[in-house]
Order: C-alpha cells, then sequence, then structure tokens
C-alpha cells in the first residue's frame, strides 16, 4: 500500500542553513524530489537532493518498517514550505463487520445532519471573516502594485486566507475522525458540489463548509480500519420520501425545513433526509 504519509503538514516551516545558489520552481503542484537514497531525515533535520541539511518542524515520526518514496515541497502564498511525504508500506486492513451505521444528509448551514438527530455546527469560518477580509482587501487595492506596501499588505490578506483554509481544515479532520471512530458504516449522497452550488447560486456556503474535502477525510479514515463509506445515487428522494409510509412528494421546496406527510407524519426536514439515506444504504449492504 502507498500512503501519502504526511501529507505533512507535518513539516512545517523550513529553516535553510545555507543559501541557495538554485532554488527549486516551485509550480503549483510543488518541486518534486525522487529518493535515489538522497532523502534523510536526523534530529529534526532533513537531507534533499542539491541541498545541504536544512532544520524542519515534523508533524510525526515516520514508522521504521515505512520506505519513503519522494518528497514534494510547496511554497504558501504566506512564504512558508512544506514538504510531503510518500511513503511505501505493507498494510492491509481486515475488513470489519458492520453492526453501526449512519446516514448524513448535506446541510449548507451545519455540514451535516446524521440520522440521529445530531448536528456538525460547522463554525462558517469564511463567512465569519468576511468583514475583516473585505476591509483587508480594500486597503491592498489602494495601493500601489508592486511597491513595498502592497507586498506587505498582500501578505497580509494571504495569511487571514491561510487562517481561514487551516481552521476549515482542522474541524473537518476533526468531525471525520470522530465519525470513523464511532461508526462502522457511514452513508451518504454522491453530490455534485459544484453544480449545486452554480445552479442554486449557493457558491459562497458550498465552498465554506469544504463537504468535498469532508468526504475525502472520510473515506479513507474510514478505510484505513476497514470501515465502509456507501454513496447512493444523488437523484434518490431522500427529502421527498415520507421515513413513516414511504410516499413520495412530488414537490418540496428549500424554504420548507420541516417534512409533513399526508399520513400524518412530521419530521425536521434534513433529519428525514438522513434516515432515508440510512436506510438506503443499509439496503445496499443487504442488513435489511
Amino acid at each position: 500500500m502507498r500512503e501519502k504519509l504526511l501529507h505533512f503538514p507535518c513539516v512545517s516551516r523550513i529553516h535553510s542553513t545555507s543559501e541557495r545558489k538554485n532554488p527549486p520552481d516551485f509550480r503549483r503542484e510543488g518541486a518534486k524530489c525522487e529518493v535515489n537514497g538522497n532523502i534523510k531525515l536526523s534530529d529534526g533535520y532533513i537531507k534533499l537532493p542539491k541541498l545541504k541539511w536544512i532544520k524542519f518542524k515534523q508533524h510525526r515520526e515516520i514508522p521504521a518498517h515505512h520506505i519513503i518514496k519522494s518528497c514534494t515541497i510547496t511554497k504558501t502564498k504566506t512564504g512558508k514550505y512544506y514538504i510531503s511525504i510518500l511513503t511505501e508500506y505493507e498494510h492491509q486492513p481486515a475488513l470489519k463487520e458492520v453492526q453501526t451505521v449512519v446516514g448524513l444528509d448535506f446541510s449548507m448551514s451545519t455540514l451535516y445532519v446524521d440520522s440521529e438527530g445530531k448536528r456538525a455546527n460547522y463554525p462558517r469560518f469564511y463567512r465569519k471573516a468576511l468583514e475583516t477580509l473585505a476591509k483587508e482587501q480594500r486597503k491592498l487595492s489602494r495601493k500601489k502594485k508592486g511597491s513595498n506596501r502592497w507586498h506587505k499588505q498582500r501578505l497580509k490578506v494571504a495569511k487571514l486566507h491561510e487562517k481561514i483554509a487551516n481552521q476549515r481544515k482542522d474541524f473537518l479532520h476533526k468531525e471525520s475522525h470522530k465519525l470513523a471512530k464511532r461508526y462502522d458504516c457511514v452513508v451518504i449522497e454522491d453530490l455534485n458540489m459544484k453544480g449545486m452550488s452554480q445552479a442554486l447560486h449557493f457558491g459562497q456556503g458550498v465552498h465554506d463548509n469544504g463537504w468535498g474535502m469532508f468526504t475525502t477525510f472520510l473515506q479513507y479514515k474510514l478505510a484505513e480500519q476497514g470501515k465502509k463509506l456507501i454513496k447512493i445515487d444523488k437523484w434518490f428522494p431522500s427529502s421527498k420520501t415520507c421515513l413513516c409510509c414511504g410516499r413520495v412528494k412530488e414537490s418540496l421546496s428549500l424554504s420548507e425545513r420541516t417534512f409533513r406527510c399526508e399520513c400524518g407524519f412530521e419530521s425536521d426536514r434534513d433529519v428525514n433526509a438522513a434516515i432515508n439515506i440510512k436506510h438506503e444504504g443499509m439496503k445496499r449492504l443487504a442488513i435489511v
């Protein structure tokens, strides 16, 4: 199994002990170094091809049975350098018997609502920082491009964006870890987030809560433990289907937050959808 171990937030900023005559070319994907016995780690320092030993902050130790295959150096807009180290090791997780299942319904405001009625309560970091961002970006627009003051202000704006991204990633990692630890199978809808943001004009909300990143984290965390992530068809009428009688409503507007059926059943719209998603996933697992 190959693992991009240490999507190393592992390595914080690199501190070079020598001036570089030929600095690496940092494109979008970063400068990549292939291993030929020339990448080494020792006591808070890393040895890279064409460079001397460089001081760095290591997020976690690489296990002894992992073989380093390559590393990618990236530079952020705030001037920080990160190293992502790819390792290879033998690992075949044993498939776990499914005993606990949860369904998740995507929620624009809280990230998700689960089939037990719990909400993620996503803090909406970008929305909270909008006023500060707008203020700092206005300052940037008034400065002469390329001047020292422009560069200082550009760095300030970049740091704000970086902070928001880091807060979002931290929250999504913790939420996905919590679900992967608690349940043997998680069922979600296979949503087209790009299409949803364009069609329903939810661009800011969709990009703020990072649903796509969340599902990616959830998938690999479950796979590492031999657990399952099931994606059901995006056209499955989870919100329109009555949990009690199974009747599917012809229409249901986004403004209707309470689901009411002709049979008399009444429930929170998102909780009803999450339970229907769970049941559909259980059918695929042949549990019911």
